[in-house]
């Protein structure tokens, strides 16, 4: 599997990255088989966060790397500071006590990859920046990213660390897919546009993109007069987006792969680093997945699939 380098990490990151929303204790076996499955394909990095499944995601995952003894071949993307009901935790208190519950569950003295999993812009980004350093030099974490972030905030991030001799953030995971959402498919979520994959070509900085299928809108599920999904009719019922879908067909056929890998690759073939955040719960979607991995896009064709 191709591989990606994030700055500040000294492993590899796998172009998939396993998601682990769906992570509880009453399904361990299936974690072990899609985690073992995973990890034979070439795959090293696990998607999770503070928040999900109230915890027994990250406990899971602690879980299966005590039973498998390979926490150094791992790379954990975990995620804090999410809002709650009482409104925006993007502060140094809560992402101290956020990553120190999260260490605690999963089992270990570090994470690889640590993004906020929101922001909030009343909050200057010098106090996060210094938040999140002091834990960097303690070697709780090892790099940064935002998830949810604007371009425009990390660079502004970026460059009051740089100024003052910090670390910056080294990845971001906003939503990246071939299909464009009409509104943010949850609060607080964003999306990467066309003027934010223009500062990622030129900045490089690498994207982890969530939900990077669009929801399975490729998979043949959906179509105009199907309407039973009102989030994804919300979300993605557009002509633009059926004009996307009937392109990523065509090209399909012409390849001789399906619609759904030609959506995965075109994440994968952006002009700057990418990695794609899958939902695999079993070894045939581990399968389609690690084929798309595989196709490769001309520049030309990741535009015509985008640019109706």
């Amino acid at each position: 599997m191709k591989t990606i380098q994030i700055e500040g990490l000294d492993k590899p990151v796998s172009q998939l990255i396993q998601g682990a929303d769906f992570f509880k204790h009453n399904v361990y076996d299936k974690v072990c088989s899609v985690l073992d499955n995973f990890f034979a394909i070439g795959g090293n990095t696990i998607d999770t966060a503070y928040i999900y499944c109230g915890g027994e995601s990250e406990e899971t995952i602690g879980r299966w790397m005590k039973d498998r003894n390979n926490r150094e071949q791992v790379v954990i993307l975990t995620k804090g500071a999410h809002h709650n009901a009482d409104g925006p935790r993007v502060n140094p208190e809560a992402i101290a006590s956020d990553l120190a519950v999260s260490l605690e569950r999963l089992g270990t003295d570090y994470v690889d990859l640590y993004a906020l999993h929101r922001d909030d812009t009343n909050v200057p980004v010098s106090v996060i920046i210094d938040a999140l350093n002091e834990h960097i030099r303690t070697g709780t974490i090892r790099a940064i990213g935002g998830s949810n972030w604007t371009h425009t905030r990390l660079q502004e991030a970026n460059d009051y660390a740089a100024a003052n001799g910090l670390v910056g953030f080294t990845f971001s995971s906003p939503n990246l897919s071939l299909a464009k959402p009409n509104e943010p498919r949850w609060a607080g979520c964003v999306s990467a546009d066309e003027e934010a994959i223009a500062w990622h070509e030129k900045s490089r900085l690498p994207i982890l993109s969530w939900s990077s299928q669009a929801g399975g809108f490729f998979t043949g599920r959906f179509a105009p007069d199907i309407q039973d999904n009102k989030e994804m009719v919300r979300v993605y019922y557009s002509d633009a987006n059926w004009e996307r879908l009937r392109r990523a067909e065509q090209l399909a056929k012409e390849k001789g792969v399906s619609t759904v890998q030609i959506s995965l690759a075109y994440v994968l073939n952006q002009a700057f680093p990418t990695a794609a955040l899958i939902g695999a719960q079993n070894e045939a979607e581990l399968e389609s997945c690690r084929e798309g991995a595989q196709i490769t896009l001309t520049p030309e064709e990741v535009k015509w699939l985008e640019q109706v």
